[in-house]
């Protein structure tokens, strides 16, 4: 699923002439006798079952069965509404906790599912008491709780090459979601990621789309269990969803909900395969996704949603949307959108949109523009996997056994999914494995940090606050190495930086990418770190003092990385391999004895680029490749092109967007202690004069708030950036915030240095609602900023008092000749 933007752009579809719909509809017309057949387990229901289901349809208004499509938010519903609005499911998105804690127990989870559950098994007026279904991303272990077992994401799993690994995961998984009185998880995601460039790559397993439907029946089987007829699914095992139907991972450019342009041949051969595989294993439910086919949204296409996935892949479940994805569709909007559900849609995603919604759907119903058919078919999916689930009165499942949550057996798994996720990519001078009794420097940002080496979609959504406490039965990379170094008679020393007092044997170096999830995890370009290429200089001052160095590099893809293999002697892909720093020691680092726990055996899901284009056309190395310990393979010094003009792949315009700093755009809050990176922990500046925090306002995570309590100062700053176009053609700086408290000291932007005093314009917006100002760029250039070397795009300054939230910054194309702001005292 998504916790994600809520409404993404939609111009393809939206803004394009009438005739342009209709070629699109046309290019995205299906032929079903082209695709592969499926069909759902009659294990799903049985006779009995179907027979409550009419009795219960039959009895059941309008209102009620309308109630069954649409599903809400924790952080935006109450028990207590289900008594008006007789909803068919509540979920929980990436950063809604019960009671806003996004650190709740399993004990606080089952309590909450347990209220929203007992409300809606209360009979209402004609005797008709249908339960709740609730949802959870749930997408690499039970990430939204502290202490639950986190394995690699998705794309280390891929690495392993291993179905009955996957099938224990899910097995584990489900336990755990089960054990929080959850009983559906958003997975397993099937996505097969053509372009890396996109920020959800690291959610699909591979590349090979053989590999995704070996993978996407083993993990349906372990969440679920083997269907069997007459019985409901276990207590310690909840409903799948196979997703995000379809070719999420094949839009164009690796846009995030963007459009897949191939023919339907691909689509079916490429993105198609991981379905037939889930739906025959018994998946109870499928989500739609964001994206299109040749510029139709799947929330609106009928041809995919009926005509294929549930007439000739014969899914006996029910399609799920994702979050507000329905409004995407033509002629519709959150609110209102029957074209989703005439189109196939059963149920609705609407976190925050679910009232209106359900006042517009009822009315819909009524009058005749939802069939009574497709209605009834809708509910009776829903109550299908309901009653298989166990969740109506009558033969209830009884989940909540919280003692399960991170047993010992459970992290053990996923400390053997760790190290079996593992890639070995040079290894020259067989430096590794770490010999017993060596002294070891660690060094690096990731090394002793549990965000990094978790990734996204780990307590909240983006999973840019985790903290090592989250995770009190897991390790840090560095906690990790550094008992094993110690447990073979060696001394390992931390040194973020990578300086030292003692020279060290060798170097471990881990590095790599922050958290993210998705929209905001997309990237014009493959070159990691294409600016201020810190790690880099780190690795290559290691190496002019004399030091063999291992890079361990963290990713949720594939990167240029062809400086960094060079300046290291060992170079091992660990991917976003969770709370088990313990598996990557079991590898890398020898006992005593002078042996690993483990061996290398992971290969590349995905090919590994040798410049910084993607799709990635010319692999340095190839899907399968993977080094393993007494190989011979010397890896020769490596080309260190980039293959694509960074300058015109780099970001100049847009500069803030989606909750954070746009590639290669740093923010940063500044006072008189100093300066800090806004995504790395403490959030405020360093003498604490300027706190932010992210937050939702017209979608999750996509706005920074920002509060002064003395004088201080937000930056954009990044590497030169050449605006001197955009000045010849009268863009204009803008800013898309929300003020929240004003203040009574000035308040000044600045771009490249040239600074306005805008204290008027702030007084004069609307507190509390997002308000847009424009600044011409002109105005900086007359003002001495230098448009041609322009490395801080934005500066805010203000004092104790004011109080903002930031959701867009970048320069635009302006109609009309805006005044420039009083210049700065």
């Amino acid at each position: 699923m998504r916790r994600q933007a809520m409404v993404m752009a939609t111009a393809l579809l939206l803004a394009g002439t009438a005739a342009a719909q209709t070629a699109g509809a046309e290019a995205a017309k299906v032929h079903p006798e082209l695709w592969p057949t499926a069909k759902s387990p009659t294990a799903i229901s049985d006779a009995k079952t179907e027979a409550r289901i009419d009795a219960l349809i039959r009895k059941m208004t309008v209102e009620q069965k309308v109630g069954q499509l649409i599903q809400a938010d924790i952080s935006t519903i109450t028990p207590k509404d289900l008594e008006t609005y007789p909803l068919g499911s509540i979920l929980a998105g990436g950063n809604s906790g019960p009671n806003g804690n996004e650190r709740s127990s399993a004990a606080d989870w089952a309590k909450l599912v347990g209220d929203f559950r007992a409300v809606s098994l209360r009979p209402q007026a004609n005797g008709i008491a249908v339960p709740i279904i609730f949802g959870v991303d749930a997408v690499h272990g039970h990430n939204n709780i502290p202490g639950a077992t986190l394995f690699p994401h998705n794309i280390g799993l891929g690495a392993a090459r291993d179905a009955e690994l996957i099938q224990r995961i899910g097995a584990v998984t489900a336990a755990e979601i089960a054990a929080s009185g959850i009983e559906w998880t958003f997975a397993p995601t099937l996505a097969v990621p053509q372009d890396l460039r996109w920020g959800r790559s690291y959610e699909g397993y591979g590349a090979d789309p053989k590999l995704v439907a070996e993978y996407g029946k083993a993990m349906t089987l372990g969440l679920q269990g083997a269907l069997v007829a007459g019985r409901s699914v276990s207590e310690q095992h909840v409903a799948a969803t196979a997703k995000h139907f379809l070719a999420d991972g094949g839009t164009f450019e690796g846009k995030d909900q963007g459009d897949a342009k191939i023919d339907e041949k691909e689509l079916i051969a490429k993105h198609a395969m991981g379905y037939p595989a889930a739906i025959d294993a018994g998946a109870l439910t499928v989500m739609a996704s964001f994206s299109s086919w040749q510029g139709v949204k799947h929330h609106g296409n009928k041809g995919l949603l009926t005509d294929v996935l549930k007439d000739k892949l014969g899914f006996a479940g029910f399609v799920v949307g994702d979050w507000n994805g329905h409004g995407q569709v033509a002629g519709c909007s959150v609110t209102d959108c029957a074209q989703s559900i005439n189109a196939g849609l059963d149920m609705f995603m609407a976190p925050d949109s679910w009232k209106g919604l359900y006042a517009t759907t009822l009315k819909q119903a009524k009058d005749g523009v939802i069939p009574a058919a497709r209605l009834d078919d809708a509910v009776r999916r829903i109550l299908r996997v309901k009653y298989k689930l166990g969740l109506f009165a009558e033969g209830q499942v009884n989940r909540g056994n919280v003692s399960a949550i991170g047993t010992p057996d459970h992290l053990a798994v996923a400390r053997e999914a760790v190290a079996k996720s593992l890639v070995l990519l040079k290894n020259n001078g067989n430096i590794l494995p770490i010999k017993p009794g060596a002294k070891v420097l660690v060094a690096g940002p990731g090394a002793d940090n549990m965000a990094m080496q978790s990734g996204g979609w780990t307590i909240s959504w983006q999973g840019t606050d985790v903290v090592r406490s989250d995770f009190p039965n897991g390790q840090t990379i560095w906690e990790a190495l550094g008992k094993a170094i110690g447990d073979a008679g060696g001394k390992a020393t931390l040194s973020a930086s990578g300086s030292f007092t003692e020279k060290p044997d060798v170097a471990i170096m881990v590095f790599g990418e922050m958290p993210y999830a998705e929209f905001q995890g997309d990237v014009p370009t493959l070159d990691y770190q294409p600016s201020e290429a810190a790690d880099l200089a780190t690795l290559k001052t290691l190496k002019a003092a004399g030091i063999p160095v291992v890079a361990l590099f963290l990713s949720g893809r594939p990167m240029f990385t062809n400086p960094e293999i060079n300046a290291a002697d060992a170079f091992v892909a660990a991917w976003l391999p969770g709370s088990q720093g313990a598996g990557i020691a079991d590898v890398i680092v020898a006992g005593k004895d002078g042996k690993t726990a483990r061996g290398f055996t992971g290969t590349l899901p995905f090919a590994w680029p040798a410049d910084a284009k993607s799709p990635v056309e010319n692999p340095q190395f190839a899907v399968g490749y993977g080094l393993k310990y007494g190989d011979k393979t010397v890896v020769p010094p490596l080309s260190e092109k980039l293959g694509v003009d960074i300058s015109a792949a780099l970001n100049v315009e847009n500069f803030f967007s989606g909750g954070r700093a746009r590639t290669p755009w740093t923010l940063t809050v500044v006072d008189a202690g100093g300066a800090r990176p806004v995504e790395s922990p403490p959030v405020s500046s360093p003498n604490g004069l300027l706190a932010t925090r992210s937050v939702d306002v017209r979608a999750q995570e996509d706005g920074k708030s920002f509060v002064w309590s003395g004088p201080a100062s937000l930056n954009l700053s990044g590497p030169y950036a050449d605006l001197s176009r955009q000045l010849n053609n009268s863009f204009a700086l803008r800013i898309d915030w929300r003020i929240d408290a004003v203040g009574g000291s000035p308040v000044k932007i600045a771009l490249g240095g040239a600074a306005f005093d805008i204290s008027a314009l702030v007084k004069a917006a609307p507190i509390g609602q997002v308000s847009t100002i424009k600044v011409p760029l002109r105005c900086f250039a007359d003002a001495g900023a230098n448009l041609r070397q322009v490395d801080y795009a934005l500066t805010v300054q203000g004092d104790k008092g004011l109080a903002a939230t930031l959701l867009n910054t970048n320069v635009e194309a302006v109609g009309e000749n805006l005044p420039c702001p009083p210049a700065a005292k």
